[in-house]
Formats: C-alpha cells, sequence, structure tokens
C-alpha cells in the first residue's frame, strides 16, 4: 500500500498547483492578471494548503487509516469540481461589476470565489501529512520516507504547473479543466480506497463522479459574462478573449474586459485610437516623405490587426510583419475583423524574440503590447529599444502606444527618458478622450518642422490621402512638453509593476472611461 500512497500524493501535487493555476485564470477572465491578482491567489492558495499541512497531521494520527485519506480526497475531487458551477453567478456579477466600476461588488466578488477555494485545496492539502503518518512504519526511516514523499508530492506540483496553462484550458476552457482535475483526483482516491478497503466501500461514493459526469455533459450554461453585444468568446494559453459587436462596429476585448485591443467597421477607419496615429510616424523624418516609398513595417502587438489595416491602406508597397503571442487572437482577427491583407505577414512569437531574431529593417516599428497593468517588462528596457533601433532603416521610426491615467504620467516619463538614452529625437502626443499617449522616436536628429513641412506638401497634393491628413493633425494637437524626469528601465532594473499598479488604482477609484469616436 506504500506504493500507492506515493502514487496519491504525486496526483494530489499535480492536481493542487493545477488547481492554483486554473484559479489565476477563472479569476483572470474576470479581474485581470496583474501581480496584485497573481499575489493574492497565490498567498491565498498557500494559507489554504498550510491549513491542509496542519489539518491532516492532526487527523492523520486521530484516525491512522488508508480508508480516511481517500475518502478525504474523494470529497476533495468533489469539491473541485464544484467550484466553477458555484463561481459562475458571482462571477458574472464580478464582470458587470468591472464595466460599471463598481469597486464594492468587484473586491466582494473576489473574496467570495476565493473562499470557494477554501475546502478543496485545505482537503488536498492533508495529503502530504497524511501519507507520511502511513508510510512510516519503522522511526529510522521517518526522514527517509518524508522526503521521499515530498519529492513526489513536487514532482506532481511540477508537472500541475503546465498541464492546465498548456494542455488543458487551450483545449477545453477553464470550466472543464476543474472537471478534469477533479475526475483524476476522484479516480486515484475511489482507486486507492478500493484497494485498501475493498469495493464496498465505494459505494456510498460512487454518486459523486455522477456530478461530475452532469457537469462534464451539460456544462455550466451560458456564457461566461453577459457583456452587451457579445458574439464570441474563447480562451487561449494567454487570454480570456470576447468579440463585442454593436451596430456593426466589432471590439476585441481581452481578460477583465477594460478597453479596446483592436476595433473593426467595414465603412470606417477611423476611431480616435492609437491604432491610425502608426501612419503618421514616418512624417517626422525630413520632407518630403512619400508613402510610397515605405517598403517595411513591423507591428509588435498585431492583436486583431487594425493597426495593420490602417498601414495598409496609407502604405500600398508595405510588407507589415505583424508580430503577436497569442495565436487565438489571430484567429479571432481573420474571423471577425477581416485580418486578411495580402502584405500582412502574421509572425506567432513573442514580440521581443521575434523583431531580435528578424533580418529585415524597417521603416516603422509599432509597439503596441502595453495595456496597464499587462506592461511586460522586456519590453520596457533600454537594450529592448536598442534591439528596436538596430531594426530601423536609417530614416526609420518607433511608435509606441502607452497607457495612462489622467492625473499620472509617470509611465510616459519613464519610457520617455529609457527611449531618450537609444534615440536622439523623441515627440509625445494625447489622444482626446482616451487613456492613450503615442511617443514617437526617430533614429536620426529630427525636429518638429520637419512634421509641418510634409503636412503642408501633403495637404498641396491633390491626390494625397485626407485620411493621413486628419490623422497628422490630430498628431499635432495633442503634441506634449518633454518631460524633465524619469526612471531608466533597465534588463537588470525595470521597476514597472509599481508604477502600473498604482495607475489600475487611480483607474478604478476615478470613475472614468475611455470613448470610441
Amino acid at each position: 500500500m506504500r506504493k500507492f500512497l506515493y502514487v496519491i500524493v504525486f496526483v494530489s501535487g499535480l492536481v493542487s498547483l493545477a488547481v492554483e493555476f486554473a484559479a489565476s485564470r477563472l479569476l483572470g477572465n474576470y479581474f485581470g492578471t496583474s501581480n496584485l491578482v497573481w499575489a493574492s491567489i497565490v498567498g491565498l492558495i498557500l494559507i489554504y494548503l498550510t491549513a491542509g499541512y496542519f489539518i491532516g497531521g492532526a487527523w492523520a494520527d486521530k484516525s491512522p487509516k488508508h480508508e480516511t485519506l481517500y475518502k478525504i480526497l474523494s470529497w476533495a475531487a468533489l469539491a473541485v469540481g464544484l467550484i466553477p458551477l458555484a463561481s459562475r453567478p458571482i462571477l458574472r456579477l464580478a464582470s458587470n461589476a468591472f464595466d460599471e466600476l463598481q469597486l464594492g461588488a468587484l473586491l466582494g466578488s473576489f473574496v467570495v470565489v476565493m473562499v470557494l477555494f477554501v475546502i478543496p485545496v485545505t482537503l488536498i492539502g492533508t495529503a502530504s501529512p497524511f501519507a507520511i503518518r502511513l508510510a512510516i512504519t519503522d522511526t529510522q526511516q521517518a526522514g527517509k520516507i518524508s522526503g521521499r514523499i515530498y519529492a513526489i508530492s513536487t514532482l506532481g506540483s511540477f508537472l500541475g504547473t503546465f498541464v492546465p496553462t498548456l494542455l488543458l484550458i487551450p483545449t477545453i476552457g477553464t470550466y472543464r479543466t476543474f472537471l478534469v482535475l477533479a475526475s483524476l483526483l476522484m479516480l486515484f482516491s475511489f482507486i486507492g480506497l478500493t484497494l485498501t478497503s475493498g469495493w464496498r466501500k465505494l459505494i456510498p461514493y460512487l454518486w459523486m463522479p455522477l456530478v461530475i459526469v452532469a457537469l462534464f455533459i451539460w456544462g455550466v450554461p451560458g456564457t461566461d459574462k453577459t457583456t452587451k453585444g457579445l458574439v464570441y468568446e474563447t480562451e487561449s494559453s494567454y487570454n480570456y478573449i470576447q468579440v463585442l459587436e454593436e451596430n456593426d462596429l466589432f471590439m476585441l476585448r481581452l481578460n477583465e474586459g477594460q478597453g479596446a485591443h483592436s476595433v473593426y467597421k467595414a465603412d470606417q477607419l477611423y476611431f480616435n485610437g492609437p491604432w491610425e496615429q502608426v501612419v503618421a510616424a514616418p512624417f517626422f523624418n525630413s520632407a518630403p516623405v512619400v508613402p510610397d516609398q515605405i517598403t517595411d513595417i513591423a507591428i509588435i502587438g498585431l492583436a486583431a490587426g487594425t493597426t495593420a489595416r490602417d498601414a495598409a491602406l496609407v502604405f500600398p508597397n508595405a510588407v507589415i510583419d505583424g508580430i503577436e503571442i497569442d495565436p487565438k487572437i489571430v484567429e479571432v482577427g481573420r474571423e471577425y475583423f477581416d485580418m486578411n491583407d495580402p502584405n500582412l505577414n502574421v509572425i506567432i512569437q513573442d514580440g521581443r524574440w521575434g523583431i531580435k531574431n528578424s533580418t529585415k529593417k524597417y521603416d516603422i516599428i509599432s509597439v503596441d503590447a502595453y495595456r496597464p497593468p499587462y506592461i511586460p517588462w522586456h519590453l520596457t528596457t533600454q537594450e529592448f529599444f536598442q534591439i528596436l533601433k538596430d531594426h530601423l532603416k536609417e530614416d526609420g521610426v518607433m511608435v509606441i502606444n502607452i497607457g495612462r491615467v489622467i492625473e499620472d504620467r509617470r509611465l510616459i516619463d519613464s519610457l520617455y527618458a529609457t527611449i531618450h538614452t537609444v534615440f536622439p529625437t523623441l515627440y509625445v502626443t494625447d489622444l482626446s478622450g482616451s487613456f492613450n499617449s503615442i511617443l514617437f522616436a526617430t533614429n536620426t536628429e529630427t525636429n518638429l518642422q520637419n512634421f509641418l513641412d510634409n503636412y503642408v506638401m501633403l495637404n498641396e497634393d491633390q491626390e494625397s490621402n485626407q485620411y493621413v491628413l486628419g490623422v497628422m493633425a490630430t498628431t499635432y494637437a495633442g503634441l506634449q512638453d518633454a518631460p524633465a524626469t524619469g526612471i531608466v528601465f533597465t534588463d537588470d532594473l525595470a521597476p514597472i509593476e509599481g508604477i502600473t499598479n498604482s495607475m489600475i488604482m487611480q483607474f478604478i477609484f476615478s470613475g472614468e472611461v475611455e470613448t470610441l469616436e
């Protein structure tokens, strides 16, 4: 029986970490995946496991029977399987609260959902101390057996970090991931109970798998969220993805759903968003800048292709390399956002890795991978911006979309300071009615007069695209003075989280919302 104890602690370790990762995804769909949310989830799960260790040790001394352990884990498995059913109405409330920035309801929902994990995680936590108590028959081997059990449990936990994120969630979704984990733990608990106590002891528990099977068959009815205009939702290894539609306008929203990552309307190009601003980038160079001569563009953070669509219109001869880490978003872009331009070359890759390994040099490199609090720190450093500079042509321009809150420009100031250590000339423009600022960095020394000269030249050309002139006018109208100070981010030290956490709290308490025009 000792060998099967090793099996059950391996399975328990796997399920405990897999539940933690599935919990982060379940909650991330509604509360986001900032380090504040992650820290809360990990911290509370560890507290529940700690309680399980204490309870398991005491319980094992009181009832040192294999039967007791397997019954405990059977109930733990059932509790894991019920989490999706119990959490759905609460999380829908949280979704509506986030849309309307109802802070009390939002925090309350988070707390209630985390309470749902108390029973399953605490019961799973009893496995290792219980197994140690049962496995030790010779006190001279206590250390050896204890070390072996904790090692096996940890190996299971190692596997549990990969199973939900890489296999289950992208394939069957978060809710059914919980059901698979519940089924796995229940199966091995039932096997253990049968081996140690006989099949008759199993009879009172046979209703449990029927509950899990029923949830597999009928699932949890309805969509994850009740967002108005929802036409599609799915999950990937990276994101919970929504597509909303209203009056033929499609919007891509991710995770907790604040802001639009891409927009599309067949007969509309201008949305007063960051996507259009990319086409203004080359006109900071000396006049005349001829749109037909722009041949190579890279977009880091392609999303569903709004920027690529604008760029293809203004620069018809450009080949566009769109780098996007999430292949599911690319699928959504092709299906709902007409992301099918023949000049668009989609690269499924991390932005920094993708651009670093490109053999091309570009006229424009757009970075649109920031959305506080989701700012990959490795895309904010001197070293990253040096990579971008090295991949620009002599008169190339980098353009970066930066999120902000109304009265906090620390992120913009720090990125300006960082980028200015690499690029000679920078410009910042604020977009009205949004939480976006756009930073342009030219590969050579330029001045604002260049931009004005190009505007005049395009305005005098009867064949010029009026759309470009409108974008340039918006760019010029929002230009800001250069910031005086800012933190320089490096690969060694990029304290981005402190700034973004503060910004997100300001946003929530402000009650402000973005608009699309």
